[in-house]
């Protein structure tokens, strides 16, 4: 006897199912990751006729039970009601045309860029009806129904009203199943329009009333390992599944939800590690293929560890791996055993970087490296603060970061900083790769003009690490980024000042002209030269303060007072590329030995962050 049936059924009825929670989702399946495009392509497709593809649906009332969850935006009542079906392929679909064409309220999607955006969707029934041109015809608004322009200033096409809708002839995608309430207003604003609109109806709204959807329901007897298995093999197309969600289903199919471990469930009342981590603030970045990452990293260690202790030699012996295979290869059992040692590695990830004066998620250098140093420090436990193990672990990191080596695929090195750097704990000779093969050029500092870049930001936090003062405010830079003071990497020489003394922008934008100031500080900086600037400063009647003490200001940014206060641009930068040479020089723990060219427009283009003057 076959496990599953394929049918057609139509999609109003499948929608219908839908918001009565006859149909739910297994709360393994994903969160919803659609964008506008997205939905607006499969309305498209709908109102064309073209095919959509087939949705896969499990049947309930076996023995195989999952913790299930209402499709996004629909609203059930509590406790949840029994589901007859769950969806294990079509999530996407199905959930944009349920936002989109039952529920009277916004849909939930993202824009291009990924950012969460609601959105009320219509039909221009009179573009619609024009041959090849469907697709132009649908389209988006913002929750308050209007499209503006000129920087929100001017309202382009208002549809706040349902009498503005039917005017102007611009059909509600929520009325598509059923528009008598909508029909009967458009008879009493706009009758003259009535013919053109039952054309429409005909045309368009008819597509999606009769469109049958293919169905495929696995039956109730299939096992919970071929429901995984399944929903593993056929969410293959659209959005690619990430590893997280290969690994929940996997999890799923032996009861345990790994949704709810990481993201936690007020429906259950569970708290997930995500919410505790983002605690922290320099942890908000990190995410949940992250945290596997981590954990494939120890428990891939501790195998070869153990390979060589039970006398393994060659292919034999297992590699410390974090790459995609390795990830889904992750047993549950693995999991529980180092879940809670991993969360606890990473907050004390934060604390090292806190103490390398890390304050910010913005002024971490890559998101990448703080896995490995998760990892390490989950091995370390507190022994991380030797001294000597700090030392190296501080140096480990500034290779990474200012000889740029966590950028792109970085894989194969994290696997092997975690074996390198344990090692090299035990042994001063066993030199990691990340340690011996980061280079930093001189020249490099010339091309640093944003915070696209890690070394840049290493740099800003290396002035801060030697305790630079406000050039207004009473206290270091970084006690006040602790204290939510409005703070920035800002121009020394301002940006107005080097144009009109025709220096070019490569040149003035680099970070050998910028430092971390406050927004105070820099509002009095202004378009003025360095010397008539510190001279306001010092005379300001919350401030003044002496040569001797701005001097001592300007120095602990590793800028020379004599040349600043003579406007002198070609020295000061030369000056200062040297030390900010030396503060690398320190951190890498290497010997840099080009002198640094200042003389010219630096030749690498990288893209330039704009600072307020």
């Amino acid at each position: 006897m076959s496990s599953f049936d394929s049918t057609k059924t139509s999609l109003p009825e499948v929608i219908k199912q839908i918001t009565e929670g006859k149909i739910q989702l297994p709360d393994f399946q994903r969160g919803w990751v659609w964008d506008d495009e997205h939905v607006r392509s499969l309305l498209v497709s709908i109102g064309r006729s073209f095919p959509v593809g087939a949705v896969m649906l499990l049947d309930t009332g076996g023995e195989v039970k999952f913790q299930v969850r209402p499709v996004e935006n629909v609203d059930l009542p509590t406790p949840l009601p029994d589901a007859d079906q769950l969806i294990l392929d079509g999530q996407q679909r199905l959930t944009s045309l349920t936002q989109v064409l039952a529920l009277d309220k916004p849909v939930k999607t993202f824009d291009e860029k990924k950012k969460a955006i609601q959105r009320y969707y219509y039909i221009d029934i009179e573009l619609a009806l024009q041959e090849g041109r469907l697709d132009e015809a649908f389209f988006a608004v913002d929750t308050d129904r209007q499209i503006k322009s000129d920087f929100g200033r001017k309202v382009d096409l208002d549809l706040s009203t349902r009498e503005l809708e039917c005017k102007q002839m611009m059909f509600p995608c929520r009325e598509i199943l059923n528009s008598d309430s909508w029909e009967e207003s458009l008879q009493e604003h706009a009758a003259d329009k009535f013919g053109t609109y039952m054309q429409f109806r005909k045309q368009v709204l008819t597509a999606f009333r009769n469109y049958l959807l293919p169905v495929i329901a696995l039956g109730k007897t299939t096992s919970k390992e071929a429901v995984c298995l399944v929903f593993e093999k056929v969410n293959t197309g659209g959005v690619s599944l990430t590893v997280f969600e290969l690994i929940t289903a996997s999890f799923a199919a032996e009861g345990f939800n790994l949704r709810d471990n990481w993201f936690g469930s007020k429906l259950r009342k569970v708290q997930g590690r995500a919410e505790r981590l983002k605690k922290e603030p320099l942890l908000e970045p990190i995410e949940n293929t992250d945290f596997i990452q981590a954990i494939t990293l120890l428990q891939t260690y501790e195998k070869r560890q153990a390979d060589i202790a039970a006398g393994k030699t060659g292919k034999a012996i297992s590699a410390v791996s974090a790459k995609r295979v390795s990830m889904l290869g992750l047993q549950l059992a693995d999991y529980h055993e180092w879940a809670d040692q991993v969360e606890a590695g990473f907050k004390l990830a934060a604390k090292f970087l806190r103490k390398e004066c890390f304050f910010a998620a913005r002024d971490l250098p890559y998101r990448t490296q703080i896995v490995p140093l998760a990892a390490v420090l989950t091995h370390l436990k507190e022994r991380w603060l030797e001294p000597k193990i700090y030392d190296k672990l501080s140096q480990w990191f500034w290779c990474g970061v200012l000889g740029e080596l966590y950028g792109g695929a970085v894989e194969t090195r994290v696997a092997n900083d975690l074996e390198e750097l344990l090692a090299w704990f035990k042994d001063d000779s066993s030199i990691p790769r990340t340690v011996y093969e980061a280079a930093f050029q001189p020249n490099r500092l010339n091309t640093l003009r944003s915070r696209n870049s890690a070394a840049y930001k290493g740099l800003n936090i290396l002035v801060l690490r030697e305790g630079a003062k406000d050039f207004f405010w009473k206290a270091e830079v970084q006690e006040l980024d602790t204290e939510d003071v409005n703070l920035d990497i800002h121009h020394i020489f301002p940006k107005q000042w080097c144009e009109d003394a025709g220096i070019d922008r490569k040149v003035y934008d680099s970070i050998i002209n910028k430092t971390p100031i406050s927004y105070k500080a820099n509002r009095m900086i202004g378009k003025k030269a360095p010397s008539d600037y510190l001279a306001a400063i010092q005379t300001h009647k919350q401030v003044q303060i002496g040569d001797e003490g701005m001097d001592e200001i300007l120095s602990s940014h590793r800028i020379e007072p004599s040349l600043l206060r003579a406007d002198d641009f070609e020295a000061f930068m030369s000056a200062r590329s040297a030390s900010l040479l030396k503060l690398v020089e320190q951190a890498m723990g290497k010997t840099i030995q080009t002198p640094p060219v200042v003389n010219g427009p630096a030749s690498e283009e990288e893209e330039t962050e704009e600072e307020t003057e």
